[in-house]
C-alpha cells in the first residue's frame, strides 16, 4: 500500500466518533466574522454598523488576489467591527452580527438537497464562483482555493490530488463527509478538474477508511465520465500523510523540492471539504458560511461530528454538546499533533478551525525535559528530513542565520519530534519560533 518514504510516526488513531453522523449545529444568537481567516491580505469589511444583513451576503470584500472574501452565516443586525480574542490570545479584527432567529437568504442562493451533477460553466466561471464565495482550503493552510487554480504560467498541471487522509488522531469529519455527501464530492472533484483543465485527479484516503475508499469508488463510478477520470487511493497509515508534499509523493512518487510549490511538479491539492465546499458554491451559488468538524474528548458523551456555522463560538459550540468535560485539562484546536490549546473558548468558529478536542489531565501532563541524548529519533522521524534538535538548539541561542541555512522553513510542523524525543524536550515549540522568526526577517528583506 501506498506511502511517503522518509520519516513519519504512527499515533495511536483515538477515531472515537467515527460511526457518529454529521449533526447541523443551530445558528449563534451572534456571530462574529474575523476578517483574517486566510493566508493573504485581510478581507476589508463592505458593510456598517446597523447594516441590516441576509444569510450568506458578502460582508467583507478580499483585500487583494491573494485574499478571500467573509460572507455572513446569519440574518441580522451589524452590532460593532471590534477587536476580538483570537485562539491564542491576540487581538484582531472582527465583525460582529445580532442574528435574528430565522434566516433570509441571499439573493440568488439555491437551497436544495438534490445532487446536481451537470454546469454549463467554462474555467474561468467556476473559478469566479469559488473566489466570489471565499473558498479556502479547509485542511488547516486555508490559501484561497482560487488562487491553487491559477498556477503560475511555466507551472504544467495535469494531477489533481483530494486530500481525504484525514491522519491526525481523533478527527473523524472527513471520513463522516465522504460517507454521508459521496456525490457531491465527486461533482465537487469534476468541478475543480474542469477549472484546471485536467482529466485525471486521485482521492487519497487512509486504510483506516476503507468503508470511504470503497464507498467513494461505487460513487465515483457511477459518476465519472471519460473526460473526468477519478481514481480513489487507499494509503498506508502514517502521520503525517496529509501534508501536500508527503501525499504527492504518495500517490504519484512524485517530489516537490524545498521552497517549491506543489505546482513545480504538476499537482494540485485539495482538501475533500473544499470539494465539498466548490460543488455547493458552483451548483448553488452557497458561499463558505459553515464547514463540518469534529468535536471530541475520552470524556465527552455527546461528541460527534457537525456542521458548524461561520461565527459560532467555540464555547457556544461545545455547550450545544453537552459542555466540556468535568475532567478535562485543555481544549486543543484541531488535532493533538498540530492543533494548539485554546486560551479563550468565546473565539469563533473560522474558516481555519477543524476540530474542539477536550483533554483529560493525564494526557496533558508534560514529562520533566531531560538533556538531548543525541539518539536521532528526531531526525529519523521527520517527514522533511531536517534535524530538529539541531533546530531547537539554534533557536535557542538564537542564531536566525543559520537556521535559514539548515532549512528551518522548510518544516511542517507535524509535531514528529516532539512525539518521539525520549527526553521530553518540547522540539516543536522551539521550531515554531525559530521559523517565526526566521520568516519574519525573510519577509523584511524582501
Amino acid at each position: 500500500m501506498k506511502t511517503f518514504k522518509i520519516g513519519g510516526v504512527h499515533p495511536q488513531d483515538k477515531k472515537l466518533t467515527a460511526q457518529k453522523p454529521i449533526i447541523t449545529l443551530a445558528a449563534p444568537k451572534e456571530a462574529i466574522f474575523p476578517l483574517e481567516q486566510h493566508i493573504g491580505a485581510p478581507a476589508k469589511p463592505i458593510v456598517n454598523v446597523g447594516d441590516r444583513v441576509k444569510t450568506g451576503q458578502m460582508i467583507a470584500e478580499a483585500g487583494g488576489f491573494v485574499s478571500a472574501p467573509v460572507h455572513s452565516s446569519v440574518t441580522g443586525t451589524v452590532s460593532k467591527i471590534a477587536e476580538y480574542t483570537d485562539p491564542q490570545g491576540f487581538s484582531k479584527q472582527a465583525i460582529y452580527i445580532k442574528a435574528e432567529e430565522n434566516d433570509e437568504w441571499a439573493d440568488g442562493i439555491i437551497i436544495s438537497d438534490k445532487l446536481e451533477t451537470k454546469t454549463s460553466l467554462d474555467a474561468k466561471e467556476i473559478i469566479k464562483k469559488i473566489s466570489d464565495a471565499g473558498i479556502v482550503g479547509l485542511g488547516g493552510a486555508c490559501f484561497p482555493t482560487h488562487v491553487k487554480l491559477t498556477p503560475p504560467a511555466d507551472c504544467k498541471i495535469d494531477s489533481l490530488i483530494i486530500n481525504a487522509v484525514e491522519c491526525e488522531p481523533y478527527l473523524t469529519h472527513n471520513h463522516r463527509l465522504m460517507l454521508e455527501k459521496a456525490g457531491e464530492v465527486i461533482i465537487g472533484t469534476r468541478l475543480l478538474m474542469k477549472a484546471l483543465g485536467i482529466e485525471k485527479a486521485y482521492i487519497g484516503i487512509e486504510s483506516n477508511k476503507m468503508d470511504a475508499v470503497n464507498h467513494l469508488r461505487e460513487t465515483a463510478e457511477k459518476l465519472s465520465d471519460f473526460v473526468h477520470i477519478i481514481e480513489i487511493v487507499p494509503l498506508k497509515m502514517k502521520y503525517p500523510q496529509g501534508s501536500e508534499k508527503h501525499l504527492i509523493e504518495a500517490i504519484t512518487g512524485r517530489e516537490v523540492k524545498s521552497g517549491a510549490i506543489p505546482a513545480s511538479v504538476g499537482v494540485v491539492v485539495q482538501n475533500v471539504g473544499t470539494a465539498f465546499a466548490v460543488y455547493e458554491a458552483v451548483q448553488f451559488n452557497k458561499p463558505l458560511i459553515d464547514l463540518f468538524m469534529t468535536v471530541t474528548g475520552s470524556s465527552m458523551t455527546e461528541g460527534g461530528n457537525f456542521r458548524v456555522r461561520m461565527g459560532t463560538s467555540m464555547k457556544e459550540v461545545l455547550d450545544m454538546v453537552g459542555g466540556i468535560p468535568a475532567d478535562a485539562e485543555k481544549v486543543i484546536g484541531g488535532g493533538p499533533m498540530m492543533g494548539r490549546c485554546i486560551s479563550n473558548i468565546d473565539t469563533p468558529i473560522t474558516k481555519r478551525s477543524s476540530a474542539i478536542l477536550c483533554l483529560e489531565k493525564q494526557k496533558t501532563v508534560r514529562e520533566d525535559v531531560l538533556d538531548c541524548i543525541r539518539c536521532g529519533k528526531c531526525m529519523g522521524t521527520c517527514p522533511m528530513g531536517l534535524e530538529p534538535y539541531l533546530l531547537a538548539k539554534l533557536t535557542e541561542i538564537e542564531d536566525w542565520s543559520e537556521l535559514e541555512e539548515h532549512y528551518i522553513m522548510d518544516c511542517i510542523e507535524c509535531g514528529c519530534c516532539t512525539f518521539t524525543c525520549p527526553s521530553h524536550r518540547p522540539l516543536l515549540d522551539y521550531v515554531r519560533y525559530g521559523k517565526f522568526k526566521v520568516g519574519t526577517i525573510i519577509r523584511n528583506r524582501k
